[in-house]
């Protein structure tokens, strides 16, 4: 299973950092590829994590996704 950790700018200008796993990929490259597809949708929806929150993250509203080597801090 992969983790990433992305930091997310939204269109109002906050940023926020969130956890996305995914059980059926093991390559962080492809999640990332992943996680880009999915946000460039018009229906773009993640299901993250925010801490002990679960955070459901719509495309529209994500104006930038950063990825660090070694993530974000959260």
């Amino acid at each position: 299973m992969a983790t990433v950790v992305l930091r997310v700018r939204l269109a109002g200008g906050e940023r926020m950092d969130i956890t996305y796993e995914e059980p059926q990929i093991s390559d962080e490259d492809e999640l990332v590829e992943r996680v880009v597809s999915t946000l460039a949708e018009d229906s773009g929806v993640l299901r993250c994590r925010h801490g002990d929150r679960l955070v459901v993250l719509y495309g529209r509203g994500v104006a930038a996704v950063e990825v660090a080597p070694r993530g974000a801090v959260l």
